[in-house]
């Protein structure tokens, strides 16, 4: 049960297994303009492009009511084993997770039912219903993830982004780049100039002796509603071993009238 949790949460496992194989300075090339933020920054020009920077990101923090979206899942690991299915996603915001997982032909396998204080997960195979805190999922992947994280994570929004400390800041011909350090990760995050559109997060543990690191790819951005959204998502994960993840967003609406339907057949068992 334990794997087809991680698997159903598939944006989680994104934070699950990784080892770094890369140190976040390669990413910075000598050509380009790079402004490092002092400790104490408040007065030098490097803070107010940090600020705007972050100004930006904020405006296009991506905010709704309610979200759906079906979306195709590819998903390979070290071994070359591939999997597909899709995934139906509900949210109401702050309140409900809401997912389904089909697999082939079309039939449902399991269903999930995400609150900030509960996991349910629904087995349509095995007829079986797992009712757990939110704190399996913090034992599962060893983080602090939380309802709210993973709500990010669906939508698009940045996680792990800490402003408070800033390492590098650098501006190219058409992005911009900055990595903060906070209690888990270092993060950098690419940025598309015109709009400052994501177009690549890379998470590094800060945990020198696990060194996981997780590598995400924002592309097919259109616009709903006012809102910058990327619609296909590229996922690289790796500590012992690699996971590759595709995600495509199709039937992607915001705030429209959503049920999060969770019946328990009597005839299911309780793990």
């Amino acid at each position: 049960m334990r794997f087809i949790i991680i698997t159903i949460l598939f944006f989680i496992v994104v934070l699950c297994s990784c080892r770094s194989s890369k140190k976040l300075q390669s990413a910075i090339t000598k050509k380009d303009t790079v402004v490092t933020v002092l400790l104490n920054p408040a007065e030098t020009d490097s803070a107010r492009l940090v600020h705007e920077t972050f100004e930006k990101i904020k405006a296009n923090h991506i905010d709704f009511n309610t979200f759906s979206s079906k979306i195709k899942v590819q998903y390979k690991d070290n071994k070359q084993r591939n999997y597909d299915f899709n995934a139906f996603v509900r949210i109401q915001k702050d309140s409900i997770i809401w997912i389904s997982i089909n697999a082939a032909f079309g039939i449902e396998a399991f269903r999930v039912f995400i609150t900030p204080d509960s996991v349910k997960v629904m087995d349509k195979l095995d007829k079986n219903v797992q009712f757990r805190s939110v704190e399996y999922i913090r034992e599962i992947i060893q983080l602090p993830v939380d309802f709210y994280i993973l709500q990010d994570l669906i939508v698009g929004n940045p996680v792990y982004l800490d402003s408070t400390r800033v390492l590098m800041y650098k501006e190219r011909e058409n992005s911009v780049s900055l990595s903060t350090m906070g209690n888990f990760f270092k993060h950098l995050l690419a940025l598309r100039k015109h709009d400052f559109a994501i177009l690549h997060s890379k998470l590094d543990d800060a945990d020198v002796i696990r060194s996981r690191t997780a590598d995400f790819t924002y592309n097919d951005y259109i616009t709903i509603n006012g809102r910058l959204f990327s619609a296909s998502r590229k996922i690289a994960v790796a500590e012992k071993t690699r996971l590759d993840i595709s995600l495509e967003y199709k039937q992607v609406q915001f705030d429209g009238l959503l049920t999060y339907p969770f019946n328990i057949p009597r005839n299911y068992s309780t793990k």
